[in-house]
C-alpha cells in the first residue's frame, strides 16, 4: 500500500489550517503524527480518509485519487476519529455484524470476521453487553474492531489512547502494533512515550506544515520530547 499526500491545503474561513502539506507513507509501517493542538492533525486525517475535501492538492492511495470519491479506494482505509462514534444502544456483537453488512460482508463470512476481531481485541467478555455500558477502554476496542473490520490497507487513528488509564493505554498500543503487522498505520498522539514505543517513524506538524520527518529507531521518549518542544515552540 502506498499513500502519497501532495500539496494539501485547507482553510476554514480566514483560518489557514494546512499549507501545502506533503508526505508519503511506507508500506507496513506505523507512523506517528505529532503536533500541538491546532497543528492540523485531525484535518489531515479526515482528508486522507476521504471524509473532508481539501481546498487543493491530492491524496493518492496505490496510485488512485482518494478525492475522486471512488468507493473502492475509500474501502482501502479504516478510520477511527478522536470522538469514537458508536451506537450506544446496540450490543457489541450486534453492532459489528451491522457494520460488516455495511461493507457488504454477510452471512458466515461476517460472523467469522466478527468473532476473529472480538478475540483479537479482547472483547470476548463484553460482546453481549450494550456498548453504552462499556468503559472507555473497551469502547476504544470496539472502535478499533470497527475500523479494521473490512481489512483496510491503511489504518488511520486519531489519538486512540486519549482519556484511557495506564493499563488501557498499554493494551491499545499493543493492538495498534498487532494491526500494523497487516496494515500501514497512521496515528496521532501527544504522548512521546507512545511514539517511541509504537512508531517506526514520526511526522511532526506545526501550523499546517511538516517540520520533521524521521525514524524513531534508537530515539528515546525524552529525545523525542526535546525535539518536539524545540520544533513546535
Amino acid at each position: 500500500m502506498s499513500l502519497v499526500v501532495s500539496n494539501i491545503s485547507k482553510a476554514y474561513g480566514p483560518q489557514q489550517v494546512l499549507s501545502g502539506l506533503s508526505f508519503n507513507l511506507d508500506d507496513g509501517n506505523i507512523t506517528g503524527l505529532l503536533g500541538p493542538n491546532g497543528a492540523g492533525k485531525s484535518t489531515t486525517m479526515k482528508i486522507i480518509s476521504g471524509i473532508l475535501p481539501p481546498d487543493s492538492g491530492s491524496v493518492l492511495i496505490d496510485g488512485t485519487d482518494m478525492l475522486a470519491g471512488k468507493t473502492a479506494t475509500k474501502r482501502l482505509v479504516g478510520y477511527l476519529p478522536e470522538n469514537n462514534p458508536l451506537y450506544h444502544d446496540m450490543y457489541v456483537k450486534e453492532f459489528l455484524i451491522f457494520i460488516a453488512g455495511l461493507y457488504g460482508i454477510k452471512g458466515k463470512t461476517a460472523r467469522a470476521r466478527v468473532e476473529e476481531l472480538i478475540h483479537a481485541t479482547g472483547l470476548e467478555n463484553e460482546c453481549s453487553k450494550k456498548i453504552g455500558t462499556l468503559s472507555k477502554g473497551y469502547k476504544q476496542r470496539v472502535g478499533l474492531a470497527h475500523a479494521v473490520l473490512h481489512k483496510p490497507r491503511l489504518l488511520v487513528l486519531d489519538e486512540p489512547t486519549t482519556g484511557l488509564d495506564p493499563n488501557q493505554i498499554i493494551q491499545i498500543r499493543q493492538l495498534i502494533k498487532d494491526f500494523g503487522c497487516h496494515s500501514s498505520v497512521l496515528f496521532s498522539t501527544h504522548i512521546m512515550q507512545e511514539a517511541a514505543a509504537v512508531c517506526d517513524r514520526i511526522l511532526i506538524m506545526k501550523k499546517g506544515e511538516i517540520v520533521a520527518d524521521m525514524p524513531t529507531e534508537g530515539k528515546s521518549a525524552e529525545e523525542l520530547e526535546t525535539l518536539f518542544r524545540r520544533l513546535t515552540a
